[in-house]
C-alpha cells in the first residue's frame, strides 16, 4: 500500500471535498433512504481510493476541464439552495424515489469496478472495462443523470432544471476530455469497439 506521507496534493484534496461532501450528506439529509447509505458508502470507498491510488500516467489540467469539475461538484448542492429558497413542484416522487435509488447503485458499481483508477479530473491510471463498463464507457455518468431526473421529479423548480442543464454540460465536456485522456491506453481502441455506447446505450 502507498504511504498516506507520498499522498499528492490532488489525492489529499479529492480525500477533503469527500470528507465535506459526506459531512454534508448527514447535515443536510433528515431521514435516510436506501439510496443515501449507498452514497454513504460509496464516499467512504472514495476516501480509501485517494489514500491509496497511484499516480496517473497523464491528466488534463485545462482551465476549461477544471471549470467542468468545479460546475459538476457545485451543482448539486446549489440545488439544494435553490429548493429550499424557491419552493419545489413535485411531478412524481414515488418515480423519483425509484431512479436515484436505481442510481445510487449504479454508481457505487461503478466505482468499485474502477477502484484505483478512480479520479475527478481526467487521468489516465488505467482502464476500466469490467462491471457496468461492459453496458457503457461512462457508467457513473450515466448513474449521475438518472439521479438528477430522479431528484427533479421528486422535487423541482425552473431553478433546479436550469443548474442540471449546466451540470450535463459539464458532463459531456469530461466524458470528451476523459476520452481524449483514455485513448492514449492500448486497449482504448478494443474497449471503444467493444463498448459502443458512451452514455445512453442505443442514443450515445
Amino acid at each position: 500500500m502507498t504511504s498516506v506521507s507520498r499522498r499528492t496534493l490532488a489525492d489529499l484534496l479529492l480525500f477533503a471535498v469527500t470528507a465535506a461532501e459526506l459531512a454534508l450528506l448527514f447535515r443536510l439529509t433528515p431521514a435516510f433512504s436506501l439510496a443515501d447509505w449507498v452514497y454513504v458508502v460509496q464516499h467512504a470507498v472514495v476516501l480509501g481510493i485517494a489514500l491509496t491510488r497511484g499516480a496517473p500516467v497523464a491528466r488534463d489540467s485545462s482551465p476549461a476541464t477544471i471549470a467542468a469539475v468545479l460546475v459538476a461538484y457545485t451543482y448539486p448542492y446549489a440545488q439544494v439552495a435553490c429548493l429550499r429558497w424557491a419552493g419545489a413542484e413535485a411531478a412524481w416522487p414515488a418515480g423519483g424515489l425509484v431512479m436515484v435509488t436505481l442510481a445510487a447503485c449504479l454508481s457505487c458499481a461503478s466505482l468499485l469496478a474502477l477502484g484505483r483508477r478512480f479520479g475527478v479530473r481526467p487521468a489516465l491510471r488505467g482502464l476500466a472495462t469490467g462491471g457496468p463498463y461492459r453496458l457503457v464507457r461512462h457508467p457513473m455518468y450515466l448513474a449521475y443523470v438518472i439521479a438528477d431526473i430522479g431528484y427533479n421529479l421528486q422535487g423541482a423548480n425552473a431553478g433546479t432544471l436550469l443548474l442540471v442543464a449546466a451540470g450535463w454540460a459539464a458532463l459531456l465536456h469530461r466524458i470528451r476530455a476523459e476520452e481524449r485522456i483514455l485513448s492514449r491506453h492500448g486497449d482504448w481502441p478494443a474497449f471503444a469497439a467493444r463498448t459502443r455506447w458512451r452514455l445512453v446505450p442505443g442514443l450515445w
